[in-house]
């Protein structure tokens, strides 16, 4: 099969170079309109699908037979129709972390510019005034109070580097427990209002996920103290951008975010009534868009590829069932011989038992073998003993319950 390779968004250029070294053949077709995606698919039918900002759906997914995985080139997944490739057997992978230092640098940097307005400073000296009385008014970052909503990759580099500006740290995250936020060097909040609470700024650094959507409510807003700074470089659906704006207004909190909601794909024309508020920075969701974070996510790219195609391991696999369907494991020690896992799938079919998941390892020397399977229902004993008499090459069979 020739690995063909299709590149929806821009890479460097070198990645083109190391996936044609793995023996792969590269089609880049950057700036493709979204509705003849799925009539490019058809007619490339690629095995492997990379992509950046362009978004995957359903329709592009079934128009390539051949399409076996989805690598998104970037921390999130969530313009990837993921389910749509779980049905068809394709499997969906990212790069987390990779861009962790860049979205954290500026998230450091929007904190420091709410503060000292910065942005303001340039914008007036440009149009030809001085007014050093009004921007010399900053309430500085040292001791202040900084929530850290969401403490996976970019959290975490948020915050070491928010320690080294002599912030105090207050941690939420789901996943996070006490311990693991004294690790940090942050204090635990066991909610994302009381994470808020008290806080001078706040910065969120969530993934998201469909139970987050709207999570900073009108409640966390009205909750976060009057002219507290409020950073979002995460993503935009995270927020209710409705009570935002009316936090903004009421409770006088400056804003500064890397994300909108229903932003373009292309440069142009833009309007959206969060970023016309004097009170809010905004930038054009370029968090990940350094040259090193570029280069790493690439990296990585090209590593999933290679893993991919030379072990058919899939690094940061999303859509593959940590725990299956399956109540049993049906364990047989055999012969390392030909027709023995045939004829154990056979005893299987028969039955109409449907199997989840399975492993054959191999013991040093290639001689024996064991493959461990999960099914959905269990083999009777008269059904193991008529399995090991059916072939002299198996030594034994047994059923283990793999949960109650």
């Amino acid at each position: 099969m020739t690995n063909k390779v299709l590149l929806l968004d821009t890479l460097p250029e070198w990645v083109v170079t190391k996936l044609q070294d793995l023996g792969c053949s590269v089609i880049v077709k950057t700036g493709v309109g979204e509705a003849e995606h799925p009539a490019l698919l058809k007619d490339i039918n690629p095995r492997i699908l990379i992509v950046r900002s362009t978004k995957v759906n359903r329709a592009m997914i079934e128009a390539a037979s051949d399409l076996s995985l989805i690598i998104r080139s970037g921390a999130g997944y969530n313009t990837i129709d993921v389910a749509a490739a779980s049905e068809r057997s394709i499997y969906v992978s990212n790069c987390p972390g990779k861009n962790a230092i860049a979205v954290a640098e500026l998230a450091m940097g929007l904190m420091l510019s709410l503060d000292r307005r910065i942005p303001d400073n340039v914008f007036d000296l440009r149009q030809g005034t001085w007014n050093k009385k009004e921007y010399s008014k900053a309430k500085g970052l040292y001791g202040r109070t900084l929530a850290v909503i969401g403490t996976g990759n970019i959290g975490k580099e948020v915050i070491l580097r928010a320690k080294a500006f002599g912030l105090h740290v207050v941690a939420y995250s789901r996943s996070l427990t006490p311990e693991g936020a004294e690790a940090l060097g942050a204090q635990y909040a066991p909610s994302i209002i009381d994470a808020v609470r008290n806080a001078d700024i706040v910065s969120i650094h969530l993934a998201l996920a469909p139970e987050l959507k709207g999570v900073i409510n009108a409640e966390v807003l009205g909750t976060m103290k009057e002219g507290a700074l409020f950073i979002n470089t995460s993503r935009a659906e995270l927020v209710d951008e409705e009570a935002l704006i009316e936090a903004i207004k009421t409770k006088k909190l400056k804003v500064a975010t890397d994300v909108f909601p229903k932003e373009p794909e292309q440069s142009g024309p833009f309007q959206t009534p969060l970023a016309a508020l004097p009170q809010v920075y905004g930038t054009h969701h370029i968090g990940a868009s350094t040259d090193q974070a570029q280069n790493a996510v690439a990296e990585e790219t090209v590593r999933i590829v290679r893993e991919y195609l030379q072990n058919g391991v899939v690094p940061n696999c999303v859509n593959v069932m940590e725990k299956t369907p399956a109540r049993y494991q049906l364990s047989v020690r055999h012969k390392d011989k030909v027709g023995v896992l045939a004829n154990i799938l056979r005893v299987i079919r028969d039955n109409n038992i449907n199997v989840q998941r399975m492993e054959n390892i191999i013991f040093a020397g290639a001689q024996g073998a064991c493959a461990n399977i999960q099914i959905e229902q269990p083999l009777s004993q008269n059904q193991l003993d008529e399995l090991v008499k059916s072939n002299d090459d198996i030594y034994e069979a047994v059923i283990t319950e793999l949960w109650g």
